[in-house]
């Protein structure tokens, strides 16, 4: 069964690490815990911790365990003007220009916040289509029914798609399902939740290949499609 997909995540996989953006979506976060669940600063950022390593984001641990507006949230987290953090990026077109694969992106986020990323990032012509939260039934990496979601709607088997990703974490699924799994672990990414969560947990068994910047992506992918077709 040979490539059909590359499937990229969005935050600190497409744009720098460094840009700010995701420390705005942590402080949007953290401000609607302590507006509508009554929790103090400290509170807020104990919880944020906690269901990031339980359920993979703060949305499935509230989702879980409390009764929200989920739509209030979505929207409240993801009302920023992305622009602000990512510009344009014409090197990054050029490297999706050269994909030899459908490209898509999947993100816990929501499409209409990942669209408008891609919009300010100039690539929002590279991909065919967004995969947000909403169109897994709000189930977010790292569940691995939240891939088997995925798959089902891009109509692809597992070993069909290449996953590209910042965090480990959230290739395992993928790599469960036969996906050609990609890291992208940017020079001085700061410490993440998400490898809090890596701690004690081999990347060698889950990770096929690493890279440093996503622009290396685009070489690697021409790679494995050429010598899958020898």
């Amino acid at each position: 069964m040979g490539l059909s997909y590359a499937v990229f995540d969005l935050d600190d996989t497409l744009y720098r690490c460094d840009s700010g953006l995701m420390q705005e979506v942590g402080r949007r976060i953290q401000s609607w815990l302590t507006t509508n669940m009554g929790l103090g600063p400290e509170e807020a950022a104990h919880l944020r911790r906690k269901y990031f390593l339980e359920y993979g984001t703060t949305l499935g641990g509230l989702i879980e365990e409390s009764e929200i507006d989920v739509e209030d949230y979505l929207r409240y987290v993801h009302d920023i003007p992305v622009e602000k953090y990512v510009p344009a990026r014409p090197d990054l077109s050029e490297m999706l220009s050269l994909v030899p694969l459908r490209k898509v992106v999947y993100t816990n986020a929501t499409r209409e916040y990942g669209e408008r990323v891609l919009g300010s990032l100039g690539v929002a012509g590279d991909f065919e289509r967004v995969v947000g939260i909403r169109e897994v039934g709000l189930r977010n990496k790292p569940y691995r029914d939240a891939y088997e979601r995925l798959l089902a709607l891009l109509d692809a088997a597992g070993p069909e798609c290449v996953m590209i990703e910042d965090s480990a974490r959230n290739l395992r699924p993928a790599k469960e399902l036969g996906m050609t799994t990609v890291l992208v672990r940017q020079p001085g990414a700061p410490a993440r939740f998400s490898d809090l969560a890596d701690i004690g947990r081999g990347h060698d068994e889950v990770v096929d290949h690493f890279v440093g910047s996503v622009l290396e992506v685009g070489p690697l992918l021409a790679g494995l499609v050429k010598a899958a077709a020898v």
